[in-house]
């Protein structure tokens, strides 16, 4: 699962690492050391120029909601309980079938948290939580796989520049052995030589699963960071900071 994450970059940042060709933002998101879901994120996609365009899809930074509510939902508080989206079962599950075909994107990210529990016990009796960072060992960004869609809300005016809603979901994957004694799944990465197959809407589905590999033994690096990180009103670069040796939980290795 991946439920919380940092994304920092600014969008000129994206712009050049993603070779955006149009922004499509608003105004710019404040930098976010504490993505949750619900929250706006940065969306790399490929669409027409316009509805009405036959253009080839040009490469678009949008911002997108994070929890994924398909076009036919009645409710959109189903986004609510679809940030992710399994591999195993991404191209045939109803709610991401008819994205997965068509609207694929990248979720740029400096990494991501997963909590892991520990010995230590809570005054209820379970297990008590480490949040640990994962990210790419080099620093460089991490381009997670996910799925956008635009959902029309039915009680907007056909005027409204507010009546389409864009959202996205994180795929996953079983994680990698290096990450794998934190949280047995992680988001897919998706390599830089493949961004333009994974992103074009006109390639077909068949061979889309192939383009999609875990994170390569030993290209993260993972490590314990403070609990404030657990409540989403904390938000700050200091949340990505290691936690100090003292501080980590017996039996947790940094």
């Amino acid at each position: 699962m991946c439920g919380r994450y940092a994304s920092s970059r600014r969008p000129e940042d994206l712009v050049e690492e993603f070779d955006i060709a149009d922004v499509r933002i608003p105004e710019p998101l404040a930098a976010d050391y504490n993505v949750a879901p619900t929250k706006e994120v940065y969306a790399v996609v490929e669409r027409p120029p316009s509805r009405e365009s036959e253009e080839p899809p040009e490469r678009q930074l949008r911002v997108v909601t994070w929890g994924l509510v398909p076009s036919w939902a009645k409710d959109p508080s189903i986004g609510n309980r679809m940030i992710n989206a399994r591999m195993e079962t991404v191209a045939e599950k109803p709610a991401y079938k008819r994205a997965f075909a068509k609207r694929r994107c990248l979720l740029p990210a400096d990494g991501y948290f997963e909590w892991y529990p520990t010995q230590e016990l809570t005054v209820k009796g379970k297990p008590r939580k480490q949040p640990f960072f994962i990210r790419p060992r080099d620093h460089g960004i991490l381009a997670m796989a996910g799925l956008y869609e635009i959902w029309r809300d039915p009680t907007k005016a056909d005027d409204d520049p507010d009546r389409f809603r864009w959202t996205c979901t994180v795929i996953t994957t079983d994680a990698e052995d290096a990450v794998g004694h934190i949280h047995d799944r992680m988001p897919l990465m998706v390599e830089r030589d493949r961004w333009a197959s994974w992103l074009d809407p006109r390639q077909p589905p068949d061979h889309l699963l192939e383009l999609l590999v875990p994170a390569a033994p030993g290209t993260l690096e993972a490590y314990p960071v403070s609990t404030l990180v657990s409540n989403v009103r904390n938000n700050g670069p200091e949340l990505l900071e290691p936690l100090p040796l003292a501080d980590v939980p017996e039996g947790v290795t940094p």
